[in-house]
Formats: C-alpha cells, sequence, structure tokens
C-alpha cells in the first residue's frame, strides 16, 4: 500500500476507510473469476501501458516488475488497485477520482 500522493491511503478519512474496506470484504466470499471475468464491466486486470505515466513511474520506483494490476470498481469514479500473489489481492493504491486508468470516451 502506497501513503504518498497522490493515490495514498493516507487522504482518507476513517469514515472512508470503513466504507472501503466494507466494499472490499464484500469480494471475500468470491472467486477471482467470479470477480474478474463475470464482473469485467467494473474489475478487471490492465496492462501496465494502459496507466498514467504517474502511475508507471510509481510501480517501476517499487521495483515490482508488474506486466498488470488488478482494478476493482467501488462506486461510480472510486477504484482500488492491486496485484495479485497466489490468489491474494495485495493492494496498491486507492483512487477515489478514477485518475490511474481514466475511462476512454
Amino acid at each position: 500500500m502506497e501513503f504518498v500522493d497522490p493515490y495514498g491511503w493516507h487522504g482518507m478519512s476513517g469514515e472512508n476507510l470503513l466504507a472501503v474496506r466494507e466494499k472490499l470484504a464484500s469480494f471475500e466470499s468470491m472467486t477471482w473469476n467470479e470477480i474478474l471475468i463475470r464482473g469485467k464491466k467494473f474489475h478487471h486486470s490492465i496492462r501496465i501501458s494502459d496507466i498514467t505515466s504517474e502511475a508507471q513511474d510509481r510501480l517501476e520506483a517499487a521495483g515490482l516488475g508488474l506486466e498488470e494490476v488488478v482494478s476493482l470498481r467501488l462506486s461510480n469514479l472510486e477504484r482500488v488497485f492491486g496485484y495479485l500473489v497466489n490468489g491474494v489481492l495485495v493492494l496498491l493504491w486507492w483512487d477515489p477520482s478514477h485518475q490511474i486508468c481514466p475511462s476512454r470516451g
């Protein structure tokens, strides 16, 4: 988890943190197939080349060597990003304004 601007968890209020925790908990009873295949309209893997250059730079600085990240939609704009390790999502960023991978219009 990153605690730096612009995608850091440090910007959350306690109320937001509880709401995100609740939304993430709702995924715990689902398989990744259910989340990423059946729910692909809202939750999906994204190639690193498709996220903002600033986010790419953050990943490079972290030395993670990822080819893709997972985006989970929490609300109309709000997203949580992470990457999968042995079926577990390692959280990276909280993106309240859909800035990491803006929708193409």
